[in-house]
């Protein structure tokens, strides 16, 4: 479920749109309304499943990747993040109800709009043993800021001018200009620390399955073996004892076939995992091999467009294939129903500092883009586009990749263009996030977009002009000046006031297409328990809490 960028090498097949979705597009109607006639299943969020009994000699976990590397400053994409966060830990902890607290830095300040100062916690190890320094802070953090490393996670320090020990424990880091985001995006990956003698020594192996990485978290990273798993084992002289590991070892799979991944959980191969195919709800919420959760999500599924120099490069042709599409009929084929359309490329899980007027306005009045096949083809025909191609890429990880890609080219075609669909391998998808040749000549790839920190205007802040992150190279001068008012607003209630406009904006301009949102799921064996079904599985040591039902 690539959202983010990583750096693989690009392994490309290439298939014809299928017949099966000619077919699709052939019973929709040239009309408005929904042609959805799935079952639209009720649903509970848990925050937190039951209370272990006691601790546990081992579990097993299952993902649908290997990470692409478990250094932080490139830890982008949920593969790498669901094990990083149980062995290295934040400036600030990034909790499963989406609040921040205090992390590595027991407390922090913000003395001047471009000042932010943080008091180290003391006490603290690495896991080979040795105290964990305000040095070891500064070395950690100013690695993001080198562009020899060239971080995935540049776009939290762009506004960084400098960051210093300026006390036995003390960090300072001095802004260019100030920058509300810069704090919350320390409570992820963005903010690790790690020994400056390990990253000194291990060079470029750090985060690699030879050199592993030597942080303070529960766990310690004991092994890695490629292409197979890779093995945790609880660090007994852990900092905090609210958060030491119930389970003496956690081995997580890699399985990157969804029946593979759903067999192992029915089969008790597995103890649990994350990220369950949607094609198996069913089975596993009557499996009694242990119990389907869902749980607090940030993520929208969505389409990139990946190039505005093509036929997309057309307002009028985004929204008419948008308008194209069934989405409540996408819902139920990827999500079995569990999900809603929606029009924002936020979830209001991130708007829990807004006062409920802004969030309303935030939701409200947005273009819903209502299904309706005759309107969109007329838009299609009004911009000249009839005819032409779009290229749709997808990979071969779950119900909700092939349905997109298939529903997509559908309602294409359904409007007078042409499409293709072209298929990567699971490993080398996450390409498209990383290496702007690997996204020539792709007009929409999908996307579930999670957001790291409690505040819409880290989804926008991506959309402004020359992020790394803004695909397709979209820019509209208001919206970017809205985004650098927005940024430089530090009351969180004032800040969402712009997020909203920034979000109507999005709306209208439609960068990404926005398809819909569903929760978070896990599934967790009847051996265990105690885990907070929360996409903060990403930064939060969530294998810590898991221990003998």
């Amino acid at each position: 479920m690539p959202r983010h960028r990583t750096r693989r090498r690009l392994v490309l097949t290439t298939a014809v749109v299928l017949a099966s979705v000619l077919a699709l597009a052939a019973c929709s109607p040239a009309g408005s309304g929904s042609t959805s006639t799935g079952s639209h299943p009720s649903y509970q969020l848990t925050a937190q499943t039951p209370a272990p009994s006691g601790d546990i000699d081992s579990f097993t976990w299952v993902s649908y990747s290997e990470p692409y590397s478990l250094d932080y400053a490139y830890a982008f994409d949920y593969s790498d993040n669901q094990v990083l966060s149980n062995v290295c830990e934040s400036m600030l902890r990034l909790n499963p109800d989406y609040t921040i607290t205090p992390g590595l830095a027991e407390s922090y300040s913000n003395p001047t709009p471009t000042t932010w100062v943080y008091e180290m916690r003391p006490g603290v190890t690495f896991h080979d043993g040795t105290p964990m320094t305000a040095a070891d802070a500064v070395a950690s953090m100013r690695r993001h800021l080198d562009p020899a490393v060239g971080s995935s996670w540049y776009s939290v320090y762009q506004n960084v001018a400098s960051i210093d020990q300026t006390g036995p424990m003390e960090v300072t880091v001095t802004l260019t200009k100030p920058d509300s985001q810069f704090n919350l995006g320390i409570s992820g990956a963005a903010g690790v620390v790690e020994s400056a003698a390990t990253l000194a020594s291990k060079g470029k192996n750090y985060g690699n399955s030879t050199g592993l990485v030597n942080c303070t978290g529960p766990f310690a990273l004991t092994s890695w073996k490629s292409g197979e798993s890779v093995t945790l084992t609880r660090y007994d002289k852990y900092w905090d004892p609210k958060l030491k590991a119930k389970a003496g070892t956690v081995k997580i799979l890699f399985m990157t076939d969804p029946n593979a991944r759903v067999n192992a959980l029915t089969s008790g191969q597995v103890d649990g995992g994350w990220m369950v195919p949607s094609e198996a709800f069913a089975k596993l919420s009557s499996s009694d091999a242990g119990k389907l959760y869902f749980g607090l999500n940030t993520a929208v599924g969505s389409l990139i467009v990946g190039n505005l120099k093509g036929v997309l490069g057309d307002l009028n042709v985004r929204k008419a294939l948008l308008m194209a599409m069934d989405r409540q009929g996408i819902v139920d084929a990827a999500l079995k129903g569990y999900g809603s359309v929606t029009n924002a490329l936020t979830t209001e899980s991130v708007w829990g500092q807004a006062s409920d007027a802004t969030k309303k306005a935030a939701f409200s009045g947005l273009n819903p883009y209502t299904y309706d096949v005759a309107a969109a083809k007329k838009l299609v025909e009004k911009a000249g586009a009839t005819g032409k191609t779009i290229t749709i890429r997808t990979a071969p990880m779950g119900a909700d990749f092939s349905v997109v890609a298939q529903a997509t080219a559908a309602a294409a075609q359904s409007i007078g263009l042409k499409a293709t669909i072209q298929t990567m391998t699971p490993d080398s998808y996450t390409t498209l996030f990383s290496d702007p040749t690997a996204r020539k000549g792709v007009d929409l790839f999908y996307t579930s977009w999670y957001l790291s920190t409690p505040d819409p205007l880290e989804m926008y802040g991506v959309l402004h002009t020359g992020q790394f992150s803004n695909y397709g190279d979209w820019s509209d001068p208001s919206f970017d000046a809205l985004v650098d008012q927005a940024v430089a607003v530090a009351d969180p209630k004032a800040r969402a006031e712009k997020s909203a406009e920034l979000q109507k904006i999005a709306n209208q301009q439609l960068p990404w297409l926005p398809l819909y949102q569903g929760p978070m799921t896990v599934f967790v064996g009847k051996k265990v328990t105690g885990v907070a079904p929360s996409v903060a599985f990403l930064y939060y040591p969530w294998a810590a809490t898991i221990g003998a039902r």
